[in-house]
């Protein structure tokens, strides 16, 4: 039974950490390196990270600074700034491309939450689809005698309480994640 639980867990830890990584890259008015996490950049015709060509830095609450390590890069970091759709207009200055971090307004907050919202349904989702699973697998284990129908209906209890921890904590997350998205 422990093998079971002990999976549950470990893939409802990836499936949070998953959430994680997906909300990070969601605009909050301030300044962060994770909107640029997914972002490739055309470095001699192979699609490069950018964060792989170039030093990302953040000096004020609204300003992102990208400085590529090979000054030809510049204006295909500005391209893929511009084709990654973020609201975000770079300025390319020779040397640098500086990022000012427009303060969003109302609707565009609401907009950004709603996204938050839809992203946590997926993540609650994954997380009740991985309990299902650990249920089916449970009730395998009864069926081929390998535990008694006490010891499955314990392990459901057991595998239930994993899924309501993650769901909180999910939860919270993106509780924490709005309130930063409506701060103005």
């Amino acid at each position: 039974m422990e093998p079971v639980f002990k999976e549950a867990n470990e893939k409802m830890e990836a499936s949070l950490e998953h959430f994680k990584r997906e909300i990070s890259r969601l605009r909050t008015g301030r300044a962060s390196a994770a909107i640029f996490d997914e972002m490739k950049v055309d470095y001699y015709g192979v699609p490069t990270p950018l964060n792989k060509v170039a030093t990302i830095s953040i000096p004020e609450a609204n300003m992102v600074i990208i400085q590529p390590w090979d000054k030809n890069v510049l204006p295909e970091v500005e391209k893929a700034i511009i084709r990654s759709n973020v609201g975000l207009n770079p300025i390319n200055d020779g040397t640098v491309i500086k990022i000012p971090i427009p303060p969003l307004d109302e609707d565009r907050r609401k907009d950004i939450v709603k996204l938050l919202h839809k992203i946590l349904e997926e993540a609650k989702a994954s997380i009740r689809n991985i309990r299902r699973e650990a249920r089916e697998k449970l009730k395998d284990m009864e069926e081929n005698k390998e535990i008694s129908e006490d010891d499955k209906f314990k392990g459901f209890d057991r595998i239930q309480e994993l899924h309501d921890k993650f769901i909180k904590k999910a939860e919270e997350i993106a509780d924490k994640k709005e309130e930063e998205i409506m701060q103005v």
